[in-house]
């Protein structure tokens, strides 16, 4: 393989990673709104006796019952939320570095899988001490499984591609 087929497969996996993480970010901002959509969607059609059944339709009727009292009386908590949405949207564009230069900056990669297998844990014991399903916290841990595959295949196509150059490459004085 080419070094350009090399940094065409990062750029993909990291796209897709750093849209993810967009999106993430921006979705965390209306959480109220988008919460009412997901309530109404489960109570119109034939999902609603699955949703009910699952519990997953009283869990989110409950979560927006919540939300909604308190962003009525506290809306200054949801300060926390526009803060993890913003987190989200830095941390996407950290990855612009190896998305520009993938072996100079491999060790963003690296932190990026780091922080994908410390979803895994927060899920797990936050999410237990703060009473969330454990259906749902392992929903959450799949964002760390499925956030770390493309880190994985990025961080193998960017040792290929070191070991493919036989000299210090830098994509960025391209």
């Amino acid at each position: 393989m080419t070094s350009s087929d090399y940094v065409r497969r990062i750029r993909f996996w990291l796209a897709i990673f750093i849209i993810g993480l967009f999106v993430s970010g921006v979705t965390a901002f209306p959480l109220q709104t988008e919460l009412s959509w997901l309530v109404c969607f489960f109570h119109i059609g034939s999902l609603q006796p699955i949703a009910e059944s699952t519990g997953l339709l009283p869990w989110l009727e409950h979560v927006n019952e919540g939300l909604s009292a308190t962003n009525a009386r506290y809306p200054f908590l949801a300060y926390g939320t526009d803060w993890l949405a913003f987190a989200h949207l830095v941390i996407a564009v950290v990855f612009i570095g190896p998305y520009i230069d993938p072996v100079r900056n491999k060790w963003i990669i690296t932190f990026g899988l780091i922080a994908c297998a410390g979803v895994i844990p927060l899920a797990l014991i936050a999410g237990h001490i703060r009473g969330i399903p454990i259906g749902w916290r392992l929903i959450d841990c799949s964002f760390g499984v499925f956030g770390a595959i493309p880190l994985l295949l990025c961080r193998r196509f960017t040792a290929e591609l070191e070991a493919s150059v036989d000299i210090p490459y830098s994509f960025a004085k391209r």
